[in-house]
């Protein structure tokens, strides 16, 4: 299957692109280039052509002669979309909404959505499946909402696409992203050996490793059509419902000598748990095959390779709110997130 993947020089965009590949599907990746600088370790052996383009600016034409579009690229996570919220609608929902349509409009039949569990918000004890109320907290979780009913609206025989909702990622990644919980308490862990929770720790949250993700991803592309067509899917695994406080202690007792300190009941609202009982229906080969105590331990051995420092962990390019912000502040990208690309002009 000829594959293009949006967002492909992104935290799983570039574990993502050689895995289908390996899968024998030939895929092109497109992405705006925002979150180039964080390279954390080599660790793939060979990535997809990739085009240098803004979604906003992808054309009919750059979509021709693809089986299928897996899109990624959006502005992630809740801090960037809090950002400026305008400009998260303007490029997760407007801008993944007109790829679609452009999609129809070349012919490419499939269509993945990365979704998120987020749009689930504080559904507290309940566990949620895809047919739970939504209750989005925050403009990316609003966008997601939005987009998965405006293609769901667009489905038809020449058009279908599949939403993943996914949990929250973790795992290693050459592109690295460090404000991903498991990620995050895992660098304080490696660089402090103290993990500081801002909360008491007792939100619940689904976490699934970004190869599974990738596994989900691969599957939908392989499956029959009318199997996944205009089908929502929670991606992860009902084992991997976790307090935030037990998260904090598996990486604790992975890496040595880090203790833990905890905070009060406030901050993040987010609290919820997924049942992953349909996607195990669908796609019967999926299986989560690394849980949060083996992604630690694949972390730790990350961190021993790199020799991680404090300044390393720190850098902005592992952050996606420290490089946008970083971008705008030095007139790189303008408000409305393009790139400006005459830096001598006035």
């Amino acid at each position: 299957m000829r594959v293009l993947l949006t967002g492909s020089e992104g935290y799983i965009g570039t574990v993502l692109g050689p895995y289908l590949t390996d899968r024998g599907h030939d895929v092109v990746g497109i992405d705006t280039g925002f979150h180039r600088v964080g390279w954390l370790y080599n660790g793939v052996e060979s990535s997809p052509a990739w085009i240098n383009r803004d979604i906003r600016r992808v054309s009919v034409d750059d979509l021709r002669g693809f089986d299928a579009l897996v899109h990624l690229a959006e502005l992630s996570n809740d801090p960037v979309g809090q950002l400026n919220p305008q400009i998260t609608f303007e490029i997760n929902h407007l801008g993944s909404v007109r790829l679609a349509q452009l999609c129809r409009e070349a012919g490419v039949q499939r269509f993945v959505y990365m979704s998120s569990c987020s749009v689930y918000g504080s559904a507290g004890d309940e566990y949620s499946t895809e047919t739970s109320p939504v209750q989005p907290l925050t403009a990316y979780a609003q966008c997601k909402v939005l987009v998965e009913r405006d293609l769901g609206g667009m489905a038809g025989d020449a058009f279908s696409p599949t939403f993943l909702r996914n949990a929250t990622a973790f795992g290693a990644s050459p592109r690295m992203r460090f404000d991903l919980v498991v990620n995050d308490l895992a660098g304080h862990a490696w660089t402090e050996r103290v993990i500081r929770m801002q909360s008491d720790g007792t939100p619940w949250r689904p976490f699934v490793h970004i190869l599974d993700i990738s596994q989900a991803i691969a599957l939908v592309l392989e499956a029959p059509r009318e199997r996944v067509h205009n089908q929502i899917l929670n991606v992860g695994d009902d084992a991997q419902n976790y307090q935030v406080r037990e998260i904090a202690q598996i990486i604790a007792s992975t890496f040595p000598g880090c203790r833990l300190e905890f905070g009060d009941s406030t901050g993040d609202q987010r609290n919820y748990r997924a049942n992953f009982g349909k996607i195990r229906q669908v796609l019967p080969e999926f299986r989560c095959r690394i849980d949060v105590e083996r992604g630690a331990r694949q972390l730790l051995d990350v961190f021993k390779a790199v020799d991680m420092s404090p300044e390393l962990f720190g850098f902005r390019g592992y952050t996606r709110l420290k490089q946008i912000s970083h971008l705008l502040e030095t007139y790189q990208i303008d408000g409305h997130f393009f790139w400006i690309h005459d830096l001598s002009r006035p």
